[in-house]
């Protein structure tokens, strides 16, 4: 019988998660405003730089757009970063947005380049499916037409809806996965999508109340999301280390 080598790595992570009850919600996201609360100020300027980012990116005409998919993972990871930095109790640095630069860059790009070709294939779907109604009514110019041109554009977006939120599941614990427990893109992305799939209503239940803090962050002309963002980040990285066992 050989010697095992040493020294004895780890077992991998398998990616293995486990059911939570909904009422962990709202405890990750009492979380995710702890972990506001402990430095707004730099949570907010790293809010800021990243609006900033998507809306230049957002200026370019479809290229923007795809680029903006593809830097989502790697962004995500730097506030992740942040995240279990201020869970650590240590100081927090508005250079640990850009940490996904650093650490784990490519599968997080190639993370980026699934979701960019995920959205991608979800628009052409939905253009191809429900574009045509919709410019079909545009184009006869009477109250009929207009009746055929909203029934496209809402089967347009239900499609949409239906074709995009398994992508959000997909992509939601990916970059965790990915950046603190070395998963390949596509296991993480699996992975993410079993975790959400086993705890579907708890998911749903986060989703409902995001949607109404959304609604009331864009109230004062969008600027609740520089709270409500940090927030949200902290409670995804609360929800994945409550979710992960490993993690």
């Amino acid at each position: 019988m050989e010697n095992e080598p040493f020294p004895i790595l780890p077992p991998t992570f398998s990616g293995n998660s486990r059911s939570v009850d909904v009422g962990n919600v709202f405890d990750w996201l009492r979380q995710g405003w702890a972990t506001f609360i402990v430095n707004p100020g730099t949570w907010i300027a790293m809010m800021v730089i990243t609006i900033v980012i998507f809306i230049g990116l957002a200026i370019v005409p479809l290229i923007g757009q795809l680029a903006a998919h593809l830097l989502t993972p790697v962004l995500a990871a730097g506030m992740l970063v942040a995240c279990r930095k201020v869970a650590s109790e240590e100081t927090l640095e508005i250079a640990d947005l850009f940490a996904g630069f650093q650490r784990n860059t490519g599968p997080l790009m190639m993370l980026g380049v699934l979701y960019m070709i995920g959205m991608l294939l979800v628009s052409l779907l939905v253009l191809a499916l429900a574009g045509g109604g919709l410019a079909g009514g545009l184009m006869m110019g009477s109250p009929v037409g207009a009746s055929i041109a909203v029934g496209g554009f809402l089967v347009g977006a239900m499609l949409w809806l239906a074709l995009s939120v398994p992508i959000a599941m997909a992509i939601w614990f990916a970059p965790a996965l990915v950046l603190f427990n070395d998963m390949p893109p596509v296991d993480a992305l699996k992975a993410s999508f079993n975790a959400c799939l086993r705890n579907i209503v708890a998911f749903l239940v986060f989703g409902l109340i995001v949607m109404v803090l959304c609604f009331f962050a864009a109230l004062p002309v969008g600027l609740g999301f520089l709270v409500l963002g940090p927030v949200l980040a902290g409670a995804i990285y609360a929800s994945y280390r409550d979710i992960f066992a490993a993690a």
